[in-house]
């Protein structure tokens, strides 16, 4: 089961996360959010497998944080 680990607020920063993700060696899957005239500015899920939710979570805020 995937889970939402974070809400990114376009697709840049989702792609951004994602490739973060996939380093560490995590299956990453992005789902808009809103309608799709909004294009690559409608805000973007980044969901994890629900076993490294937790990881990929604090791999997320971490860099935030920095």
């Amino acid at each position: 089961m995937w889970t939402v680990i974070y809400i990114a607020p376009n697709k840049l920063i989702a792609e951004k996360y994602k490739a973060i993700l996939t380093e560490e060696g995590m299956l990453v899957q992005l789902r808009p959010i809103g309608s799709a005239h909004l294009g690559d500015h409608a805000s973007v899920e980044i969901l994890v497998p629900e076993l490294e939710a937790e990881e990929a979570h604090e791999i997320i805020t971490g860099d935030i944080g920095s």
